[in-house]
This record gives structure tokens, C-alpha cells and sequence, in this order.
């Protein structure tokens, strides 16, 4: 089969490999029908993630048709059409048991395209499967249920629901890109009466209003002075760090008010500054987290009966075969506006 492969920091190739196998009993062999590129797929090019070996298949996201199930399955068959999540869960181990799958001590948490081959391929081995994928049906589609794999699930609990977002809050969101455009949708679920994104892109600003912000805040001005001057001199209750560099978390620490949240979901790759000289006195709450995915069946019913639109997530579509141009226009997002971008197998 083909597949995209990291050959080490700024280097992938689109390459024949082998065709994964069923190695344990839990294991589920999946043909990926649709598959994206995450932000933390670039992190990875970009040599912000070392725990990624040269020669690993990228990707964690996609959603596929089951080819091949070990023997310990049985809620699986061939055939099935399931979104493979981007992260893995033994379903067994303390942190599984209690909801934490990101945590997996028994093999799991993020290791597709990480630890092991992932989903930037025809085929896909899939540990775990029952606990690992979910079953869909046709009330949502396949580019639906992509945007559920990762970026919704991890907007909403790493972002809004660490956040503790609630209703009549004022809530900025740093960073307009598919992470942030995500946590815009699922905040918007707990009515914030502020709900303000910054962004360098007046494109992505655009995208953030349509999808629900209230407003677009100038990066050329002092963020400072225009979140409190949508709050009444307070600063914001939650500020959602999107990016994953440190301005913009240093950032999202200066705006919030005393007693105000901090939601990290970005992914670093160096050393931000905490000014506990300054904040130690201030009650602030600052939350980091790996996404667990144990919202992933409540986005889906919310994403089938229509209560959360996912649509503006997708901007671009490509073949599968593709995918080395698609990893051009998303990585060149300021050019080409891409959010998400969806690649589909004999599209």
C-alpha cells in the first residue's frame, strides 16, 4: 500500500510499505476512506514532537471501512464503517476505566502516527478497535465524522470544558485556526455572552464570525485593552490558547481577569514564560491536557441531529493520492485559507 511517511524533521515522502496486519486479538484492519491532516502533523515535520521516529506513517484521524478483525472482537465485523479516533484505549487500565483515555497505561492514548503507523495510508491497523473506533451510520457523513476524530473533541474538552465555560461568560479564543474555529462551535453550546477570537488572518477572522464569534479582536492593537474593554475593565473569564507557541500562552495568561481560566490545547515545541512574580497573587486556573475523546459519542448525536454544524471545517478536498499537495496548502494556510482539508480515497 502507499502511505505518507516521516523521514525526520522537514522531510515526508508519499512511499510504498508494507500492508498492516492483524498482530493481537483486539486489533481491526481498516481501509481509510477519508483522512485529514492535523496541525499536529506539521508540529511533528517540524521536529516539535522527537517521540516520532523516522519512518513512521503519520496521521490519527480518519474515517474507514473495517477489512480485517483478530479474534477477540465482537462488536466488530468486516464491513463496518467507523471513525477511527485519534486516540487509542485499552478500556482496561486505571486511567481507561475512569474516562482518562488519553492517559491509556495499557497501550494506548495517542499513538496512531506517534508510537505506531497511523491513518495517511490506504490501510490502517487499528489497536483496540471496540474501544478505539465508533461505529457510524448514515446520518452522519464521512467528512462529519472526520472533524470528530480529533479537533472537536479536543477543542471541547481540553478547551471548553477544562475552560469551564459557562453561560454569560466572556470567552477570547487565541488562534482562529481548525482548533480554534472548533472551540468557537462547542463554546457557543454554553451561551458565553463574549466570545471573541484573535487571529493574524482577517480570512480566518471571517470564518470564526460566521461560525458564531461575537468578535474578531485587531492583533495590531493591545489585546489587553480590547478584552477589557468588551468586559467592563475585567479581562476575560477563559482565554483558549489555539496555537501552541509561547506569546500566544503568555498571551491568553495576561487577559484573563483574577479568578479567570487558562485552557492550553496548543501543541509547544518550546518554553513559554509563567510571570509568577506577577500572577501568583491573581487566583488563576491553568489547565493543559491531551484530548480523551469520552465526548466523542455526544459530539457525533449533536453533529447527526444538526445541533452543532460542522461544516465550515473543511476547505479543501483532495485525493488521497494527494496528499503531498495537500500537505502544501494546509502547512501555507495564511495563502491558500485552508482550514481543514479532507482526502478521500478515489475522490
Amino acid at each position: 500500500m502507499k502511505a505518507l511517511v516521516f523521514e525526520g524533521p522537514g522531510r515526508r515522502t508519499w512511499r510504498e510499505v508494507p500492508d498492516p496486519v492483524v498482530e493481537a486479538p483486539q486489533d481491526a484492519v481498516v481501509r481509510i476512506d477519508t483522512v485529514t491532516i492535523c496541525g499536529t502533523d506539521l508540529h511533528i515535520l517540524k521536529g516539535d514532537v522527537p517521540t516520532v521516529d523516522p519512518g513512521r506513517v503519520l496521521g490519527h484521524e480518519a474515517v474507514g471501512t473495517v477489512t480485517e478483525v483478530g479474534s477477540g472482537l465482537s462488536t466488530l465485523k468486516v464491513g463496518d464503517r467507523v471513525l477511527v479516533s485519534c486516540i487509542t484505549s485499552c478500556g482496561r487500565c486505571q486511567y481507561c476505566r475512569t474516562g482518562r483515555y488519553g492517559q491509556c497505561l495499557g497501550g494506548g492514548g495517542w499513538i496512531l502516527g506517534h508510537r505506531i503507523d497511523g491513518t495517511q495510508a490506504q490501510l490502517c491497523r487499528v489497536p483496540f478497535a471496540e474501544t478505539s473506533t465508533h461505529l457510524l451510520d448514515d446520518a452522519v457523513s464521512d467528512e462529519q465524522a472526520l472533524m470528530l476524530a480529533d479537533i472537536l473533541p479536543t477543542a471541547y474538552e481540553v478547551g471548553v470544558l477544562a475552560g469551564n465555560v459557562r453561560p454569560g461568560n466572556s470567552v477570547v479564543v487565541v488562534g482562529a485556526g481548525p482548533i480554534g474555529l472548533a472551540a468557537v462551535l462547542t463554546a457557543r453550546l454554553f451561551s458565553p455572552a463574549v466570545l471573541a477570537v484573535v487571529d493574524l488572518s482577517t480570512d480566518r477572522q471571517a470564518v470564526a464570525l460566521r461560525a458564531g464569534a461575537t468578535h474578531a479582536l485587531d492583533p495590531g492593537r493591545s489585546l489587553l485593552d480590547q478584552v477589557r474593554e468588551l468586559t467592563g475593565g475585567l479581562g476575560a473569564d477563559v482565554a483558549i490558547e489555539a496555537v501552541g507557541t509561547p506569546g500566544t500562552f503568555e498571551t491568553c495568561v495576561e487577559i484573563v481577569r483574577p479568578g479567570g481560566h487558562v485552557a492550553n490545547v496548543g501543541v509547544h515545541g518550546a518554553p513559554a514564560t509563567l510571570h509568577l512574580e506577577r500572577d501568583w497573587i491573581r487566583d488563576l486556573t491553568i489547565t493543559t491536557g491531551l484530548v480523551d475523546t469520552a465526548t466523542t459519542p455526544a459530539l457525533l448525536n449533536m453533529v447527526a441531529s444538526g445541533q452543532l454544524d460542522v461544516a465550515t471545517l473543511v476547505t479543501h478536498r483532495f485525493d488521497l493520492g494527494a496528499i503531498e499537495e495537500a500537505y502544501e496548502v494546509f502547512s501555507d494556510a495564511g495563502r491558500t485559507g485552508a482550514m481543514k482539508v479532507a482526502l478521500s480515497a478515489g475522490a
